[in-house]
């Protein structure tokens, strides 16, 4: 592994914490390891990046309350939940409020590594496509009002000759600011902008 990549453990099993934080720095990964959810809280912040391993049943705030704060305060780690006394419906609630998988303890070290890695892939598309948005946006507000007018009307599958008519210009006019409209926003072509528009809303 050629960069290491952060691993959050949250779990009140010291015994749990020391084996697996041991296992999966041995494997290339960094650890921090909290006893409880609350100690979690106190450390979490928005830009944090990597994933969350996390306990369900805790002393104190339970796996799946955790998960609730933590998109309150808008923290977007990918979650997986590690517990020795998971149901079905536990699971089910766990995967529709967000997390990435579900792991019933005891789970195999391979089984482990293999999930870790399907998350730490769907994190950085994940980050990939939140950069490409963040860089959209900046580029969508250095239109003219005029341009984004026209944009929007491109995007929505309207033709030159009709737009011009709507607007009341020339045709020569909605291909200018269709032109301008198109460099700006990066698109190579109108697919390619109707892409781009889809991610910006």
């Amino acid at each position: 592994m050629s960069t290491l990549k952060q691993i959050y453990l949250v779990d009140d099993d010291a015994a749990v914490c020391h084996a697996l934080s041991v296992f999966l720095e041995a494997s290339g990964y960094l650890v921090r390891t909290f006893s409880c959810a609350e100690d979690f809280l106190s450390a979490a912040a928005r830009e944090m990046q990597g994933v969350m391993l996390l306990d369900q049943r805790m002393t104190g705030m339970t796996g799946l309350e955790l998960q609730a704060e933590l998109g309150s305060r808008g923290v977007e780690l990918p979650i997986i939940f590690i517990t020795g006394h998971g149901d079905v419906r536990m699971s089910v609630r766990a995967l529709k409020a967000g997390a990435v998988n579900f792991l019933e303890k005891p789970f195999s070290n391979k089984e482990l590594l293999s999930v870790l890695q399907e998350a730490f892939a769907g994190a950085a598309e994940g980050q990939e496509l939140h950069d490409e948005i963040s860089k959209l946006r900046k580029l969508h507000a250095c239109l003219t009002q005029r341009e984004r007018e026209v944009m929007q009307y491109v995007v929505a599958g309207m033709s030159n000759r009709k737009l011009a008519d709507k607007l009341g210009v020339s045709d020569r006019t909605i291909e200018v600011h269709r032109a301008r409209g198109m460099k700006k926003m990066g698109a190579e072509s109108l697919p390619d902008l109707v892409r781009k528009y889809s991610l910006l809303k």
